[in-house]
């Protein structure tokens, strides 16, 4: 395994940020830690990356246990950290020949690692990092994070405000990344890009809900899930959170996804209510589960 994670748990005080927590990644593999804010991601990341210590478990990063070889650790692994934190006032050129510098190579000695990332910044070397956008800071930091060639590459939240079309160029340069050979372990609040890792844990205060392929994961939904729209969508989730039959009620984009504790609900049935309490231009369409509908279920 390239990363193993066994019975880890932290805390700081009173708060427990992470809970007897287990998980394995296989070498090669794109692994995602799913999970909102505050779930226990970054914590793990830290304890991954040698920069905090579990207060239990055990942990091995390419062979290497996080304590006793934590220098070897940092020498094969790449971290890209939830916040920028390259150095502001050099420029895309200082920052990555700083990197390079610091790990005993150079940008050209593994200049066709990073080529298809750097390439897009290369026209603006002589920036300096402060003044990038968070799409161009993004892919700074990622070179950083590899121009040392690493076997494991940890990407903490590495698209959190970052737009969409910078987002979707990101995880098509995680997979590129992956044919290389580089094993990825990447954390998102965002649950619509889990699909796009080959495994994933999702999480939520400290503790591991389930791990499985996405596929997998959605295939445990239990229930048949409904998209309902209608002429006043506040109102509509409101009746809906009083309806007596109701097992859950979420919104969902521009649709509140619903699903019934009966099995034998009747789409029509639900259809009249809503009518008698006044609403007006009433969808109700059966459509499938998400990452997210699961995440919800496993997290009550």
């Amino acid at each position: 395994m390239s990363i193993s994670v066994k019975n880890i748990s932290k805390s700081f005080k009173k708060v427990h940020a992470v809970n007897d927590v287990s998980f394995e990644v296989k070498e090669g593999e794109l692994f995602g830690l799913i999970g909102p804010d505050g779930a226990g991601k970054t914590t793990i990341f830290r304890i991954l990356t040698t920069l905090l210590f579990a207060d239990k478990g055990t942990v091995t990063v390419a062979g290497f246990d996080v304590v006793k070889d934590y220098k070897d650790i940092r020498n094969h692994v790449g971290y890209m950290p939830g916040r920028f934190s390259l150095y502001q006032d050099l420029t895309v050129e200082e920052n990555l020949a700083f990197f390079a510098t610091i790990f005993g190579t150079t940008i050209e000695e593994n200049y066709e690692l990073i080529k298809d990332i750097y390439i897009q910044i290369e026209p603006f070397k002589k920036r300096r990092a402060g003044k990038l956008s968070g799409g161009m800071k993004q892919k700074l930091a990622l070179s950083c994070a590899l121009i040392h060639k690493p076997k494991v590459l940890f990407l903490d939240e590495p698209t959190t405000g970052v737009d969409p079309v910078s987002r979707k160029e990101f995880w098509e340069m995680l997979k590129r990344l992956q044919q290389k050979g580089i094993t990825i372990l990447v954390s998102t609040p965002y649950m619509d890009e889990a699909s796009m890792c080959d495994r994933i844990a999702l999480i939520q205060d400290g503790k591991i809900l389930e791990i499985n392929t996405p596929q997998e994961i959605v295939k445990k939904f239990p229930k048949a899930i409904y998209n309902i729209s209608a002429n006043n969508m506040y109102k509509l989730i409101e009746i809906l959170k009083e309806y007596e039959h109701n097992y859950s009620v979420y919104p969902f984009g521009e649709f509140v996804h619903y699903t019934d504790k009966r099995d034998d609900f009747n789409p029509n049935e639900l259809l009249q209510f809503l009518e008698e309490q006044q609403l007006q231009n009433i969808q109700i369409n059966k459509t499938q589960a998400t990452i997210e509908d699961t995440f919800m279920e496993l997290a009550k």
